[in-house]
């Protein structure tokens, strides 16, 4: 323990924290102005840490959806929208083999860094840990991978590199 004269006796007891201790009636009270840094909070939203049902929850947005049942329907469809986009990404060949290497590895970088970003919103979206968002992320991705990545609406004669070792595809992110 430091030895402490008056002179810093003092200054600690003039201080905000400590003087609101002293003069305060209730600990709560020191800790709402101290620890908070004096700020008023207009609104209270909980933060869940588990798995939760309901359409009170926010997604990419503080406040949004909101309470509102249709916004949370756009909600659920956006983040199902992304995690298709994310599948379609993954499985789609946009660049020749006829094209400039420059070029295509400039393409190829921007398409995974955008498929990066978007997998990353959606990560996102499901850490709101709302059980709707989360089974809609994985619904989309499934159907993503149905529509663009499985041999259902491709022509057997089409085989990618990846069909040759194994049913799944490297994992993407």
């Amino acid at each position: 323990m430091v030895p402490m004269n008056s002179t810093a006796m003092g200054d600690m007891m003039n201080s905000t924290a400590m003087g609101d201790m002293m003069n305060s009636t209730s600990m709560g009270d020191v800790m709402n102005r101290t620890a908070m840094g004096d700020m008023k909070m207009d609104k209270t939203m909980m933060t869940h840490m588990t798995f939760f049902w309901g359409m009170s929850t926010e997604i990419f947005f503080s406040g949004w959806p909101g309470q509102s049942s249709g916004m949370y329907a756009v909600a659920l469809a956006l983040v199902f929208g992304l995690s298709m986009l994310v599948e379609w990404l993954s499985h789609t060949r946009f660049i020749k083999s006829t094209t400039n290497k420059l070029v295509a590895g400039l393409l190829q970088t921007a398409m995974y860094g955008l498929r990066v970003g978007l997998a990353y919103l959606v990560m996102l979206a499901v850490m709101s840990f709302n059980v709707g968002v989360f089974l809609v992320a994985i619904a989309g991705y499934t159907t993503g991978f149905l529509l663009f990545g499985s041999r259902v609406f491709r022509d057997s004669s089409e085989m990618l590199p990846y069909e040759k070792a194994s049913d799944l595809p490297p994992l993407n992110c």
